[in-house]
């Protein structure tokens, strides 16, 4: 999971963040411009490869090694059940990180697949299998150029992986539809598209706008010679409602999951503070045709 354009990302404002990746990829600043398919894809496959071991160290116990949380806000699929029935069921998930989604997919009776970019996501997934017992298939490939065939999957979802990292999440979307199968169920979570306005400061100097909620310019982190070592891209509600439509999918359900009570733990920009007066993640539920 991160987070929106702003002067900091999540994570890095409370714990000092990604030093580490930082320092292996040599990141000097943030540039104000676009980033295209191939810098972005080359931009997160290094990124997450520098930041996993620390992604994992500060998140794993939040995240499990055979749990599906949907966001910092604590959501359950166990609780929620955005995916329906799920026994039986070819599943992929996209952007799977460590894979503990899909890991909690097997233990349910599903047939998860699980695709990250990074290959030292990847890593920590094959680590959990020999942790959990539970082993899935994991490929390597972008969120928008799936790597399978038409009418592969029963299910596909994704929970802050993939889209947001991608110059076109128009192209996911294509390709999430590509390999449903008709009546298949797609079900992302990302950053919700409002908190693109603020700072990533948890506290009160994060309720202040600072950028247009319209202001589509991608979040670039680079190096001294200018390549992007980070690159986050923001859509308006407008803009996911659109693509999802134009690829033929049809949006049933938008969650906006509200902070719980005694849920004290902040990640990154998330907070109780924050959390009790606006969204900070929105969920798609979406079924193909």
């Amino acid at each position: 999971m991160a987070g929106p354009s702003s002067p900091e990302r999540p994570d890095q404002q409370n714990a000092g963040g990604h030093a580490a990746a930082e320092a292996t990829l040599g990141t000097v600043g943030v540039s104000k411009r676009t980033a295209g398919v191939v810098e972005s894809r080359l931009a997160s496959r290094l990124w997450w490869d520098a930041d996993a071991d620390d992604y994992h160290r500060e998140h794993g116990d939040f995240l499990g090694v055979s749990d599906f949380v949907w966001c910092p806000e604590g959501l359950r699929e166990s609780e929620a059940g955005l995916l329906g029935e799920v026994r039986g069921a070819d599943v992929l998930e996209v952007g799977c990180g460590s894979a503990p989604c899909a890991r909690w997919l097997a233990a349910q009776g599903a047939r998860p697949v699980g695709l990250d970019i990074s290959a030292g996501m990847l890593r920590h997934a094959a680590e959990g299998a020999g942790r959990s017992g539970i082993d899935v298939p994991l490929v390597q490939a972008s969120a928008d150029a799936l790597p399978f065939a038409d009418d592969s999957f029963d299910i596909a979802c994704s929970a802050f992986g993939g889209v947001p990292f991608v110059a076109d999440s128009g192209a996911v979307m294509r390709e999430v539809a590509r390999v449903l199968r008709p009546g298949g169920r797609w079900v992302f979570a990302v950053t919700h598209p409002m908190r693109w306005m603020f700072s990533d400061d948890p506290g009160p100097d994060g309720l202040t706008v600072i950028q247009s909620y319209f202001d589509r310019t991608p979040y670039v982190e680079v190096d001294g010679n200018g390549r992007a070592t980070y690159v986050e891209h923001h859509r308006t509600l407008g803009d996911y409602v659109g693509q999802l439509a134009a690829a033929g999918l049809r949006l049933v359900e938008l969650v906006e999951p509200e902070w719980p009570e005694g849920h004290t733990q902040v990640w990154g920009q998330w907070s109780p503070l924050r959390g009790r007066l606006f969204p900070g993640t929105a969920i798609f539920r979406c079924v193909l045709g």
